[in-house]
């Protein structure tokens, strides 16, 4: 019988291929809009908005220092898959924009949207025992060492991100990014399995 923890080299690659895509497809909309969100991508795009530089560039660069913690915590497996899958997005979102376009977008269904594709990219990528967020793989790590809570750690990011947002964007823009936020974490709560698949 087939372990269902486990995955071919085939079903890894599927699995990240598709939330990589699915990530930036999500990255997208999110851009289209001028909104942000958490973590280590929310981190990416406003850095994006203030140097002018593409999203995928900084967010490949800004991702970079998070491996080592990766290594040590998660061991190599995960630092590579998590390596390909940060790469995949970084280049998928940089050339997709020329590869689709809106007409038009409500903001808030577009903020909703956003939260359902990326939940559903995130979901894949930790079901293949990867990442795309270093400032998760660093909460884990600062929880090792430390004992300081993992999920604390993201949430005092995640709440000095949009502090930090919120002073130079209209706060219509932050609350809708708040809403696509929101959406996120909550497919995540609702569908990620801890006990199986890898969690940051």
């Amino acid at each position: 019988m087939t372990d269902p923890k486990t995955h071919s080299l085939i079903e890894d690659a599927q699995g990240l291929a598709f939330g990589a895509t699915m990530a930036a497809f999500g990255i997208t909309i999110l851009t289209h809009l001028g909104l942000i969100t958490g973590q280590t991508a929310g981190l990416a795009v406003l850095l994006s908005y203030a140097t002018g530089q593409s999203f995928g560039l900084v967010f490949f660069l800004v991702n970079i220092p998070f491996y080592w913690f990766g290594y040590r915590r998660l061991g190599l497996a995960f630092t590579v898959k998590t390596a390909l899958s940060v790469a995949m997005l970084s280049v998928l979102s940089h050339f997709m924009p020329g590869w689709i376009g809106f007409d038009h977008l409500n903001p808030a269904f577009g903020a909703v949207l956003f939260g359902f594709v990326s939940g559903a990219a995130l979901l894949a990528i930790f079901r293949h025992g990867a990442s795309l967020g270093g400032i998760g793989i660093l909460a884990l790590y600062l929880q090792d060492r430390t004992g300081f809570r993992a999920g604390k750690t993201q949430l005092l990011f995640d709440a000095a991100l949009f502090a930090i947002a919120a002073t130079f964007l209209p706060w219509q823009t932050v609350g809708w990014s708040f809403l696509g936020a929101a959406v996120v974490n909550l497919v995540i709560a609702i569908n990620h399995r801890r006990d199986r698949y890898v969690a940051t």
